[in-house]
C-alpha cells in the first residue's frame, strides 16, 4: 500500500492565489498536486482518473463543483471528494454531500485540517478497496467499486446519496439503524440539520428497492431508524 506521502490529488479552484497556497499546503506535506482552473477542464482530468482524492472549490467558472462531482458519480468515477466553498451554512454541506462529495470543509480552514481531511479520505478509500466489493443480502448486490445496486439481477437507478445510503444499509443488514447513525455516516454530519433529508432519502431508495416486486426490504422502526430485511436469498453463487 501506498505511504500517504504519495497520495496523489487532483485540485481544481479558480482563483490563482489560494489554488497556490493549497498546492503548497498538500506539497508540503508530501502529495502529488494537479491542478486545473475551471470546471470543465477540472471535469476533464478527474474523469481521466489517476488521482487519490479530488479536491474541488464550489464555485468555479463554467461548471459548478455540484456539477462536477453529480458528473463524475453517474460516470461511475468513485474517487472521494472534499469540497471546499465559503458557503459553510448547514444546507450548502448538505447539498454538496446530497452530490456525491465525501467531505466537506468551509472556507477560510486551517492547514493542518486540509491535510488531515485528505489523508483521512486516502485511508477510507484505501480500506474499502481491500475488501470484496460486492456485498450481497437476500436478493440485494452492492456492488462497492462500480457504485452499482441490484434487486434479483435487476439493476435499481440511485442517485449518488441514495448509493451511499444503500451501501451503509447494505454494510448493517438485519441491524436497525437509527437516523443518527445516517446523518453522521452517510451525511457526514455530527449535528441534526433540522431537515428532513433522511426520510425523504429513505423514501426515494425504499421506492426503487421495492416497486414491481413482491416483498418489501426496508422496514421502518418507528421511533428508532430503519433495517434491511432478506425478501429471498443470494442470487449470486
Amino acid at each position: 500500500m501506498a505511504q500517504a506521502e504519495q497520495i496523489s490529488v487532483l485540485l481544481v479552484e479558480d482563483d490563482d492565489a489560494a489554488r497556490a497556497n493549497i498546492a503548497g499546503i498538500l506539497s508540503d506535506a508530501g502529495m502529488r498536486v494537479d491542478h486545473a482552473a475551471d470546471g470543465p477542464s477540472g471535469l476533464n482530468r478527474a474523469g481521466g482518473g489517476g488521482h487519490d482524492v479530488i479536491i474541488l472549490d464550489r464555485m468555479l467558472p463554467h461548471l459548478s463543483g455540484i456539477d462536477i462531482v453529480t458528473r463524475l458519480r453517474v460516470a461511475g468515477v468513485g474517487a472521494p471528494v472534499l469540497m471546499l466553498s465559503a458557503l459553510g451554512r448547514s444546507e450548502h454541506r448538505v447539498e454538496g454531500l446530497e452530490s456525491g462529495v465525501d467531505d466537506y470543509l468551509a472556507k477560510p480552514f486551517e492547514p493542518d485540517e486540509l491535510v488531515a481531511r485528505v489523508r483521512a479520505l486516502w485511508r477510507r478509500a484505501s480500506r474499502r478497496g481491500s475488501h470484496d466489493p460486492v456485498l450481497l443480502f437476500g436478493d440485494l448486490e452492492c456492488h462497492v467499486k462500480a457504485r452499482t445496486a441490484y434487486r434479483q439481477g435487476k439493476h435499481l437507478p440511485l442517485s449518488p446519496k441514495e448509493f451511499e445510503l444503500f451501501r451503509y444499509l447494505m454494510e448493517h443488514a438485519g441491524e436497525v439503524v437509527t437516523r443518527e447513525m445516517l446523518l453522521r455516516h452517510v451525511w457526514k454530519l455530527s449535528f441534526d440539520p433540522q431537515t428532513n433529508v433522511v426520510d425523504v432519502n429513505v423514501g426515494r431508495l425504499r421506492r426503487k428497492l421495492e416497486d414491481g416486486f413482491d416483498r418489501p426490504v426496508l422496514e421502518t422502526i418507528w421511533g428508532t431508524g430503519y433495517r434491511l430485511i432478506a425478501a429471498a436469498g443470494p442470487t449470486l453463487a
